[in-house]
C-alpha cells in the first residue's frame, strides 16, 4: 500500500513538473513572435525616417502604436503562462 501512495505522489509531482515545463515553453514561444515583430516595426520605421525626415513625427507615433499592439501579444502569452501553470 505504501508503494502505491509513493507512486501516486510521484505522479502528482511529475504532473506539476511537466506543467511548469509546458508553461515555460508556451511563454517562450509567445515571446518569440512579438520580439521579431518589434524588430521589424522599428527597423522599417528607422528606414522611413531616414528616407523622409520631415515625416519623422508621424512615423514615430505610428511606430509606437505598432510596438504597443505587438507587445500585447507577448502579454497574452504571459497570461497563458499563468493559466497553463495553474
Amino acid at each position: 500500500m505504501h508503494d502505491v501512495l509513493l507512486a501516486a505522489q510521484a505522479a502528482g509531482e511529475l504532473k506539476e513538473g511537466l506543467s511548469a515545463i509546458g508553461a515555460g515553453i508556451v511563454y517562450g514561444a509567445a515571446a518569440i513572435g512579438p520580439g521579431i515583430g518589434i524588430g521589424i516595426v522599428v527597423g522599417n520605421a528607422i528606414t522611413a525616417m531616414a528616407r523622409q525626415p520631415e515625416m519623422a513625427g508621424q512615423v514615430r507615433t505610428t511606430m509606437f502604436l505598432g510596438i504597443a499592439f505587438t507587445e500585447a501579444l507577448a502579454l497574452f502569452g504571459f497570461v497563458l503562462f499563468f493559466l497553463a501553470k495553474g
